[in-house]
Formats: structure tokens, C-alpha cells, sequence
């Protein structure tokens, strides 16, 4: 068997201003709903912004719990709220806002594990890819064309049939 190696490309901007209108509008309102996100015990406060296919735009932010399992992510609870009002709508892209309450956060950061595996499942069931737009306080922005991109070796339900 040939060696093969996996990697994905990732456009990095020093901040928002080369983004597109639509990919800075989004920018803004995850930041609005980082800056909402319930995080008393850790203080790392995060925001999602979701487009959906239909312009709509839905957010979601942190939701954390003295006993922490039961915590939410923004991601989370952004791609959950907005596929419970509209289902079947297909999402075009997330942008992400994290930063710590008293230590701004200077880089982006991706979505956690759990994250990337539930969006993993929207993005394989609507069949094309959901673009991600990361970014910490201010400053450096990420764009991932896919979430797939982030999880390339994903569990998806092909595994269990």
C-alpha cells in the first residue's frame, strides 16, 4: 500500500477586512454572541454565528454548568436552534468568535471535538460543504472551506449500517 498524506488548506487574513461582506457580517454577530455567552466558571466565552441557506442567520453562545458535562458549546447550540426552526434548510457557513473574559484570546480557535463531529453529521446530511469563519478577540481570521476539512477521518453513519 502507497503512503498517503491528508491535509487541507486554511486562508489566513490578519483580520477581517478581506473578508467578504457577508463572511464580516457574520464575524460580527458571532462576537455579539461570544461577548453573551454564559461561562462563570471558565471564563473562556465563545459565540457562533450560523448563515443558512435562506439568509437567515442564527446564534448561539456557550452554556456552561456547575456540573460541567452538562455545559452546551456556541457552536452547538447555533447549528441546533437553527435546525430546529428550519429544518431541512441547508447551512452555508459558521463563524466563530472565542476569547477568554479577563485574557483576550489573540488566535482563533477551532471547534472542540464534539463540535466537529455534530456539524460533521449536518454537513455529510445536506451534501456539500459548511464553511467555517474562526476568529479569537479581534485580529487574525481562519476560513475552512468544510467542516470535513477539520475532521478528515470523521465517524459518520456508514459505520454502523
Amino acid at each position: 500500500m502507497e503512503k498517503r498524506k491528508i491535509s487541507f488548506e486554511l486562508e489566513v487574513y490578519p483580520d477581517e477586512d478581506g473578508l467578504s461582506p457577508e463572511d464580516r457580517e457574520l464575524l460580527v454577530r458571532a462576537r455579539q454572541a461570544r461577548d453573551a455567552a454564559y461561562a462563570p466558571y471558565s471564563g473562556f466565552q465563545v459565540g457562533a454565528a450560523v448563515r443558512m441557506d435562506s439568509g437567515h442567520i442564527h446564534l448561539g453562545n456557550n452554556q456552561e454548568n456547575a456540573s460541567f458535562p452538562s455545559g452546551l458549546c456556541a457552536e452547538r447550540v447555533a447549528v441546533f436552534h437553527a435546525a430546529a426552526l428550519y429544518p431541512g434548510v441547508g447551512i452555508k457557513a459558521i463563524a466563530i468568535s472565542a476569547s477568554g473574559r479577563t485574557k483576550p484570546l489573540k488566535v482563533p480557535a477551532a471547534p472542540c471535538g464534539n463540535c466537529r463531529q455534530s456539524l460533521l453529521e449536518y454537513e455529510q446530511r445536506q451534501g456539500y460543504p459548511i464553511r467555517l469563519v474562526l476568529q479569537g478577540h479581534g485580529g487574525m481570521v481562519y476560513v475552512c472551506p468544510s467542516i470535513a476539512a477539520l475532521l478528515p477521518l470523521g465517524f459518520d453513519g456508514s459505520f454502523l449500517a
